[in-house]
């Protein structure tokens, strides 16, 4: 009640001041048309700017570690990331088992709907593993229950039919009368006429299950891991699927204590098995963001994969994900633009989520009903298969899909205005036929299909692509990524997500013609953008309001706290408008500020602010005795506290606004308890000036409303 009264009085004096303070910087960019002649950052402050745009937020002690090894040495290592040791993070990642699993390894350890049915209708074996066995069978009972439920709710909803040879219409006496009633229930309301049937059975079963699945969650606890887990896959599947449904919070945490990842992973699969694919991704792309040395390589990874969107929520994507950030993503964040755009291209997930996996040229083979046979001069023609939906006589459709075409060139290459036309969208939707997957339930991967792919010419951009299968797609790929559409978009972009929503032309121009001159090699443009007086100037020093990604787990970051668990993060991101791998439309997530400023928002960054700092969020420790770097048991007044955390937060750089608002939200909060306002009244009247109360409980609010202060909003 009184975090929730806390945030209330934010709203008129710290949220207001966010609301004004957020745009301030980027308003800087507009009045300032000579960047080159601005003045330049400080070296103390371009340790910070730096901290700020390569990686997801400064750590207690990064600015010392800069100002030791040296700015330009640190940009290079963090250009290197591969002599970077993230050896440390590794372990964190290690308990993960499905980021190193490929896609078919996940379908068989996490079945999907489509499996187990398939191992229900018995066109697949069970597993004779006894961990993968008990996943199937509590999803087979998960199904048979679902199933009986809907029969349940059609028994309900269907009237009961009238008795043979009897009225359907009930007469008057009938429907008013009790006469007809046997003489024991005619005037007994407690005697019912609704015979008691299966469906009330199953449902006290399952009541009985779960309340057994309680008692048998507290009585295993006290058994070692191995001896809890053998017990585990000895219940029936019954029991296994109540028991993992009850394992939620920190009943749940005691219970996978002490376990194997697999065993963790098994436990938590029996309940939902494809969730855990998505929460160890999730989890892991979280751990990396906070602990990762490798910043500037997260940083990218971050940029590209929301450059190339995929969606997870959308079907076989929930298994493809993990593997398309993996291969495809990360090893390329910082090399060749031309090998990142084939890679997506390729990829089994982009494939599936912009459906080109199932365009079919309209006169390929496969339209026309003919088949090849390699021992064979001459294919052999069989009539198409028949569409109640076609007229009579007209050639069957051959199912040209234009998503992928016209999204590689609005979205992954040349840009909304980049000169192509929709006939050039047509075009490459037919070079692209026959790009297909293979097995895609299965988790297959990239496969050419011949018999998909629109034979003939065809004419990109002006481009004229001779039939050549396959060879098509690539050499109209080479084309995109050489254009200089492409070269001003992709510098376009970078200098967004890296200097200022709306960056200087002149620099994007210099980005451009390294693009273009150095056969589009990132790391290569990333240096141009780092060198330029652009970038150092003063006017775009916190220019950048986070996303709520760069805000979480920049909070994170600045605390220094220990997360164990990844996940609660992941649910405040979904409240701030941001889930992980969780945008529907091929845009990706926006990088501008208009996106996400406005007062529900940032009220929502303050909740977040205060929940981590007073402990409301599970699976994050946070010492607050660290930040102020003073031993446990020792006091301090919030005048000092506030300071020391200014200091820590914000390396000091505060406004006097900001610094005011502060004070004086811990004086409104004060107000209410006896004990302080004396120590309040007479300092104020003595300097006539806001002086926080001396409080030492309070260390959590002040450090809360610092993180939820404007300056902490920008980067």
């Amino acid at each position: 009640m009184l975090l929730q009264r806390q945030r209330l009085l934010l709203i008129p004096a710290l949220l207001a001041l966010a609301l004004a303070g957020v745009s301030v910087a980027a308003k800087a960019w507009k009045k300032d048309k000579k960047i080159a002649a601005a003045a330049q950052m400080d070296p103390h402050t371009q340790a910070l700017h730096a901290l700020q745009r390569l990686t997801f937020g400064p750590r207690p002690g990064d600015i010392e570690h800069i100002t030791a090894v040296g700015l330009d040495k640190w940009i290079d290592q963090q250009l290197h990331p591969d002599h970077i040791d993230d050896s440390a993070l590794d372990a964190r990642l290690a308990s993960f088992r499905t980021l190193h699993m490929d896609t078919r390894e996940m379908v068989e350890n996490f079945p999907p709907g489509p499996v187990i049915r398939a191992v229900m209708e018995g066109k697949k074996p069970m597993p004779s593993d006894p961990v993968k066995r008990a996943i199937y069978q509590a999803q087979i009972e998960r199904i048979r229950e679902r199933e009986e439920r809907k029969q349940e709710t059609a028994a309900a909803n269907t009237p009961a039919a009238p008795a043979s040879g009897s009225n359907s219409q009930p007469t008057t006496n009938q429907a008013n009368d009790n006469s007809t009633l046997p003489a024991s229930s005619a005037n007994d309301s407690t005697v019912t006429t609704a015979e008691h049937s299966p469906a009330d059975d199953r449902k006290a079963q399952r009541r009985e299950d779960k309340l057994n699945a309680d008692l048998k969650a507290e009585e295993l606890l006290d058994k070692p891991a191995d001896e809890r887990m053998k017990e585990v896959l000895q219940m029936s599947p019954e029991e296994q699927r109540a028991l993992s449904t009850s394992l939620k919070g920190p009943k749940g945490d005691e219970f996978l204590e002490g376990m194997n990842p697999k065993q963790k992973e098994a436990l938590l699969a029996l309940n939902n098995p494809e969730q855990v694919v998505g929460d160890e991704l999730m989890q892991a792309k979280l751990l990396r963001a906070i602990y990762s040395e490798r910043q500037l390589d997260e940083v990218m990874t971050d940029f590209w994969f929301n450059h190339f969107n995929v969606f997870i929520g959308k079907g076989a994507d929930r298994y493809l994900v993990t593997s398309y950030e993996r291969e495809v993503i990360r090893p390329r964040a910082l090399g060749r633009f031309e090998d990142l755009l084939v890679a997506t291209a390729k990829s089994p997930a982009m494939l599936f989520y912009l459906d080109n996996w199932l365009s079919v040229g309209p006169d390929s083979d496969i339209a026309r009903g003919i088949r090849r046979y390699p021992n064979r001069p001459h294919p052999r023609r069989f009539p198409p298969p028949p569409n109640p939906n076609q007229a009579k006589g007209k050639k069957r459709n051959g199912g040209l899909n234009e998503n992928y075409g016209r999204e590689l060139m609005e979205l992954h290459t040349l840009g909304v205005n980049g000169g192509y036309t929709q006939q050039d969208v047509t075009e490459v939707a037919r070079v692209l036929t026959g790009w297909t997957i293979d097995q895609p339930q299965k988790g297959g991967g990239f496969k050419y299909e011949e018999r998909m792919h629109e034979p003939g010419t065809k004419i990109v951009l002006g481009h004229k692509i001779k039939d050549h299968g396959e060879k098509e797609g690539m050499e109209v790929l080479h084309i995109l990524a050489h254009h200089p559409s492409t070269a001003r978009f992709i510098s376009t972009k970078l200098a967004m997500r890296f200097v200022s929503d709306d960056p200087p032309p002149a620099l994007v121009d210099r980005m451009a013609q390294t693009f273009l001159k150095k056969n589009g090699d990132i790391r290569e443009v990333l240096e141009t953008m780092l060198k330029s007086p652009e970038f150092w100037s003063e006017s775009t020093y916190r220019a950048k309001v986070k996303t709520p990604l760069e805000f979480v787990v920049s909070s994170v970051r600045a605390t220094g706290a220990d997360v164990t668990d990844a996940l609660p993060l992941a649910r405040q991101l979904n409240q701030l408008g941001m889930p992980l791998y969780g945008m529907q439309p091929p845009t990706g997530y926006s990088m501008k500020e208009e996106t996400w400023v406005n007062s529900s928002a940032l009220l929502g960054r303050m909740n977040f602010s205060l929940a981590l700092m007073s402990g409301k969020i599970r699976g994050l420790q946070v010492d607050t005795n660290r930040l102020l770097a003073t031993p446990p048991g020792s006091t301090m007044d919030s005048a000092q506290a506030l300071a020391m955390l200014e200091n820590s937060l914000l390396a000091g750089t505060v406004s006097k606004q900001t610094h005011d608002a502060i004070v004086s939200e811990l004086q409104n909060q004060a107000a209410g308890s006896s004990n302080v306002k004396a120590a309040v009244k007479p300092a104020a009247r003595k300097n006539d000036k806001p002086v926080p109360p001396p409080v030492t409980s309070n260390v959590g609010t002040v450090a809360g409303l610092i993180l939820g202060s404007p300056e902490f909003q920008r980067r």
